[in-house]
């Protein structure tokens, strides 16, 4: 498998500023950073910045947008390799990413980059779909909702990059680090943590939970 040149956009001088802009929101939160700043990293001046995004609100969509068509050219061409005899999107995945982590780990925390994250889990629910096609059981959550958690997971490696790295004893940012995360991530979803019969008895459980009605109030509530 071939991956795909890099985005023409990506020799401009508007997308170095959006890379800079990036670099800045991450290492200093939106708020804290400047258009001043980000001008300065991109080695350009603070009129061009307002010239070719208008705000620093403008800028920061622009940074999403990226995201979202990056993310999707990388699933696009793990979907082109069906028989997964050809890694080389994933070390080509990991190195695209890999300057932008910490902005998306610091935009993911504080709640914002949701179209990033809503496309995240539209392209989850694809998989998810195609994966279900081949269950055998039923689902017991929507689509949606499992694809929802399905990222929130995925992602939560890169919001807790210096726990994890620390944790384990690498830097999941280097090669080393890379490759370990790539082989946890194999085992851990090729070995089911738990089996059929023990979702069935937890699923029951929370049947039962569910449709038991809550206690009545005792003096001590009413009194209050």
């Amino acid at each position: 498998m071939t991956t795909a040149g890099p985005d023409p956009e990506d020799l401009t001088a508007r997308a170095r500023i959006r890379d800079a802009a990036m670099l800045h929101f991450g290492e200093h939160g939106f708020e804290r950073a400047t258009i001043r700043e980000i001008a300065a990293t991109a080695g350009v001046s603070s009129g061009l910045v307002r010239h070719h995004f208008g705000s620093k609100q403008e800028l920061r969509e622009a940074c999403d947008a990226h995201l979202v068509k990056m993310v999707r050219r990388l699933n696009d061409q793990v979907r082109a390799d069906t028989t997964y005899a050809d890694v080389n999107y994933v070390a080509a995945a990991r190195a695209a990413t890999r300057p932008y982590q910490q902005y998306m780990a610091r935009a993911l925390a504080e709640g914002s980059a949701e179209p990033l994250f809503d496309e995240m889990v539209r392209l989850t629910e694809e998989w998810l779909a195609e994966a279900d096609q081949n269950r055998p059981e039923p689902p017991d959550v929507d689509l949606r909702t499992r694809a929802a958690v399905g990222t929130a997971m995925a992602l939560a490696v890169a919001v807790l990059n210096r726990q994890v790295s620390r944790v384990v004893g690498v830097d999941l940012l280097s090669p080393e680090g890379d490759l370990l995360l790539s082989r946890a991530l194999i085992d851990i979803y090729s070995h089911p943590l738990m089996s059929l019969e023990d979702a069935a008895l937890v699923r029951a459980a929370l049947d039962r939970l569910q449709n038991t009605p809550p206690p009545p109030p005792s003096q001590e509530d009413l009194d209050d």
